[in-house]
């Protein structure tokens, strides 16, 4: 054994005795709790703080399917992940990293990139919760496809089987090497273009191809008018609505104060050589923007800056960062400032951040991240999606995830609890199918909830 191996033999032995304490094949059970919250209940309490003329939109989302259901429903996983068996070993969460959650997006190198890419949720916490959350997701996505049912069990296994196998690797890998992994899409699509058939790989040059054409031009292009001030954020309420249109009480110049001063609290949490870039910039509209699914009916804003003229546009997207729904269940964040957990919490998980991440407080007091806006992000169209895609799909999702974990947990415990064997997978692989059918028995209560009037759904 090399001095490096035995560097690492303690963590191990740790993982591997904690099979003791947390076998892996307790990983497969799920029975709610006897006192399981209403998970209508859950969600509805969730919309207090939000835009109510948005929250029916945000139902509507949730209600097209149970797959849809389950992205807006982090909250109700969460509290039923603090039911489950958990090993004691912490990294940094995804906090909600069902499948969607992945996609590319532009490094600063301006190469895309795959990885995670939502962090509302994150925080420290069980590695098992992510695995879990991705997993079950799978089994829900095999079920809204039509995939066969042997598949709502095999695509969670072999989401769980890469993250294993991942994670083997990064135990023995040297801790810079964990840090800098990453999947460059493009560079990944030639490796295994041979491996592909003409639809996918068709399939793949048109993805690659859409996400480098997501920029600040386009958004630019689709979402603004000239005026006889110049440039402005076009008006298509409920979903997008200029600043102009929203009531509200100052006169023209306090707001541009009030914009100026949240803006400028942005910039001081950047790092000099950034700041340089945006002061360059100058301010010329804002618009509330309705966004994902469970995110709906939080404060979401898209400003337009502009640059040496109306033709070098760049947009920023200013985000609600609220308390993490894991906080319910988890020690509350070091950051009181929720938007600087967010960004914290992403810089530490992905291999690539967003050089413009940073952080801001509205005059009403309320937390924002800020991030660009339409840079280079795509994500997989899982409906109707060809299984075989899907197939590739969860082991990149699963590698992906351990290289998450790996950056901020102890691989080398993680590993030794996962062992060499596929008995986690398998577990993983039976907690995915029922807990498939218990977001059908939720989504049937939400969904019943809005046939009875008792949450308001858009039309």
């Amino acid at each position: 054994m090399t001095d490096a191996e035995q560097s690492k033999e303690p963590a191990r032995a740790q993982g591997r005795a904690l099979r003791d304490e947390v076998p892996r094949s307790r990983h497969g059970q799920w029975t709610p709790a006897p006192d399981r919250p209403d998970p209508v209940e859950l969600i509805a309490g969730q919309n207090e703080s939000r835009v109510q003329f948005l929250v029916p939109i945000r139902h509507q989302r949730m209600s097209e399917s149970p797959f849809a259901f389950y992205r807006g429903g982090a909250r109700v996983m969460a509290q039923d992940l603090s039911t489950t068996p958990v090993t004691g070993l912490h990294v940094q969460l995804c906090g909600d990293a069902h499948l969607s959650n992945f996609g590319v997006y532009g490094s600063p190198e301006r190469s895309l990139v795959f990885d995670l890419n939502d962090f509302d949720e994150t925080l420290p916490g069980p590695w098992e919760w992510d695995v879990k959350r991705l997993a079950a997701s799978f089994s829900i996505a095999a079920r809204h496809n039509g995939y066969g049912g042997d598949d709502e069990l095999d695509l969670p296994r072999r989401a769980t089987q890469a993250y294993r196998e991942a994670m083997l690797g990064f135990a023995e890998a040297r801790y810079a090497d964990v840090w800098y992994a990453h999947l460059d899409v493009e560079e990944v699509y030639r490796a295994f273009a041979d491996r592909l058939t003409k639809k996918e790989q068709k399939r793949g040059t048109r993805f690659v191809t859409r996400a480098r054409s997501k920029n600040s031009l386009h958004a630019f292009d689709k979402l603004t008018e000239h005026s006889d001030d110049g440039y402005r954020i076009v008006s298509q309420p409920p979903l997008l609505i200029p600043l102009r249109e929203i009531p509200h009480d100052h006169d023209p110049e306090a707001l541009a104060a009030a914009i100026l001063q949240v803006f400028q609290q942005y910039v001081d949490t950047l790092p000099d050589h950034v700041k340089v870039l945006v002061e360059r910039y100058r301010y010329r509209d804002m618009a509330i923007k309705v966004v994902g699914v469970g995110s709906v009916g939080t404060r979401c804003w898209i400003v337009l800056l502009e640059g040496r003229d109306e033709q070098d546009p760049f947009f920023l997207q200013i985000k609600e960062a609220d308390r993490s729904v894991l906080e319910d269940q988890l020690p509350a964040s070091v950051y009181d400032q929720h938007g600087r957990r967010v960004v914290e919490g992403q810089c530490l998980v992905q291999a690539a951040s967003d050089s413009f991440l940073g952080w801001t407080v509205g005059a009403a007091g309320t937390h924002y991240y800020v991030r660009q806006f339409k840079d280079m992000k795509g994500s997989i169209e899982i409906d109707g999606a060809p299984l075989s895609m899907v197939r590739r799909y969860a082991s990149i999702c699963g590698w992906t995830l351990a290289r998450a974990h790996a950056r901020s947990g102890d691989p080398a415990a993680i590993a030794g609890y996962l062992g060499k064997s596929d008995r986690f997978d398998r577990a993983i692989g039976d907690f995915s199918v029922a807990y498939a059918d218990q977001n059908e028995r939720d989504y049937d209560a939400f969904t019943t909830a809005i046939a009875q009037g008792r949450l308001p759904a858009h039309e």
